[in-house]
């Protein structure tokens, strides 16, 4: 938990997901987890080490162990952090142990579609974001992307645009070297 803690003081506000409910609620997900849980995990892994390096957030990405046999294990990647709960604990009953623990000094989000989890959150002070209203994000989010990567490809066709052929040619199989 000291490693949660540390990673958690890094951050000013903080992005909370419990991560089967998003698997559960978002199309492109849950046919992916109905057939493996572990390759949905790591699909939802995936958008979020996209995701993290656009936000100013820390997230938080919670997955519980309730009929599972384990220890609580809580890895970082890339600034991503990921819990994984300890046996016969929800992941409901961590993200109120994180709201209630840090609410006072960060600013918290949270992403559920769980109703009762959604009055405890607004009640602690935390703000809560649907499952819905955080695909409606993510997407925001890869369009943006798109629109800076179209943006500089025009940018590059423009520089390039006054090149010869023979010029033009030299710099493209010098880009496949690379």
């Amino acid at each position: 938990m000291r490693s949660l803690d540390r990673e958690i003081k890094k951050h000013k506000k903080l992005l909370i997901i419990d991560g089967y409910n998003l698997i559960n609620a978002w199309d492109n997900l849950k046919p992916i987890g109905s057939i493996s849980l572990e390759e949905s995990r790591k699909k939802l892994i995936d958008i979020l080490l996209e995701f993290n390096k656009y936000t100013d957030e820390g997230i938080i990405l919670v997955f519980d162990s309730y009929n599972v046999k384990s220890d609580a294990d809580i890895k970082i990647s890339e600034g991503v952090i990921i819990v994984y709960t300890r046996e016969n604990e929800l992941a409901d009953h961590f993200i109120e142990w994180i709201v209630y623990k840090y609410t006072k000094r960060k600013e918290i989000r949270v992403v559920t579609s769980d109703f009762a989890e959604q009055n405890f959150i607004l009640g602690s002070g935390a703000n809560r974001v649907s499952a819905r209203e955080f695909r409606y994000e993510i997407e925001s989010f890869y369009r943006d992307i798109e629109k800076l990567s179209n943006k500089n490809k025009a940018k590059n066709l423009a520089r390039f645009s006054g090149l010869d052929e023979n010029t033009k040619e030299t710099l493209e199989n010098f880009k496949k070297l690379l």
